[in-house]
């Protein structure tokens, strides 16, 4: 009797019991079934944090920015997430996605963010 790929429809070769003729079709198979699956609350505020960090880099090519704070929350950013926090001796709170840091600011009324970049004192 011949067993067949439960992902690409070739024959599998190997021992009795076996559903995949290769790792990848495995794999393939698997993530295929789980793409569709709710995402659970660790990946959705995984994908949160690595999407804050990215937004974070992206307008924090110098390291020390100011952008508004509309323009970043329109393209995904949610302040609410973030890893850990550091305060500064004025005692203004930065908070970080891993190595890039927001102080959220009013400036004539405006919101804005000042972008940091993670420093070697801040350790202190």
């Amino acid at each position: 009797m011949s067993i067949l790929c439960l992902y690409c429809s070739e024959q599998v070769k190997g021992r009795a019991g076996k559903k995949f003729c290769t790792p990848y079709c495995k794999s393939a198979y698997h993530y295929k079934i789980n793409a569709h699956k709710e995402d659970s609350l660790f990946k959705k505020i995984d994908k949160q944090l690595k999407n804050n960090r990215k937004l974070l880099k992206r307008y924090n090519k110098a390291g020390l920015a100011s952008v508004r704070k509309g323009t970043l929350i329109a393209e995904g950013f949610n302040p609410k997430y973030f890893t850990h926090y550091w305060k500064n001796k004025k005692g203004q709170v930065y908070l970080f996605c891993y190595e890039f840091g927001f102080l959220a600011l009013k400036d004539h009324q405006k919101e804005k963010y000042l972008l940091v970049q993670w420093q070697s004192y801040m350790n202190k």
